[in-house]
């Protein structure tokens, strides 16, 4: 198994790098986040999931061990792929914490693929993550008082426009962090996009 990647990063499309090592390149699947995070023909540490299946062999990448650790995790859930595993990573994880402890199914309907029933059990399977590996979601914990930057409401909006999850929380990333409204919020998202 392949656990990380140390080489220059090409960029291809969005969600997918190739990291040269050497000479060898390595095709890489990444969260819309990491692939926003990377930056082209720049040397680069990635932690990589190797996805093994009688038909595939797949790599996927992450900025940190942690969102290594919740990929591995997701994959290991009845119904749940290495896409939608990553769609989850995508997801910061004070709102994932967010949605275990308050039980709010809604957070994760806003995940491409996901519809209410599908949320309702994720959030079984993510709570028995959260209590038998509670180290993933300790970074959030720590974020629990920063929720501004990704305001539900405005996540809605934006994916209710055509935007993915992704990318409407980077775009809300960028925001400027004095907007006290969700509406001042989805402007100025919109207007980045």
């Amino acid at each position: 198994m392949i656990a990380h990647l140390r080489g220059t990063v090409l960029k291809s499309l969005p969600g997918h790098i190739t990291v040269d090592v050497n000479g060898v390149g390595y095709k890489v699947t990444v969260p819309h986040s990491v692939w926003d995070e990377l930056n082209d023909n720049e040397e680069s540490h990635i932690y990589i999931a190797t996805y093994v299946r009688e038909d595939r062999l797949d790599l996927y990448g992450f900025s940190d061990s942690i969102d290594r650790m919740l990929f591995e995790e997701c994959t290991k859930i009845s119904g749940i792929g290495p896409s939608l595993a990553l769609e989850i990573c995508g997801v910061p994880s004070n709102l994932l914490l967010r949605a275990i402890q308050e039980e709010d199914a809604d957070i994760l309907t806003n995940i491409k693929g996901v519809g209410k029933k599908r949320a309702e059990k994720m959030l079984i399977e993510l709570r028995s993550i959260l209590e038998n590996k509670p180290a993933i979601f300790t970074a959030a914990k720590a974020m629990e008082g920063v929720t501004a930057q990704y305001d539900q409401d405005a996540i809605g909006a934006l994916t209710a426009l055509g935007y993915d999850q992704a990318t409407s929380i980077q775009a809300l990333k960028n925001t400027p962090k004095d907007l006290k409204t969700t509406e001042e919020r989805i402007k100025a998202a919109l207007q980045s996009l």
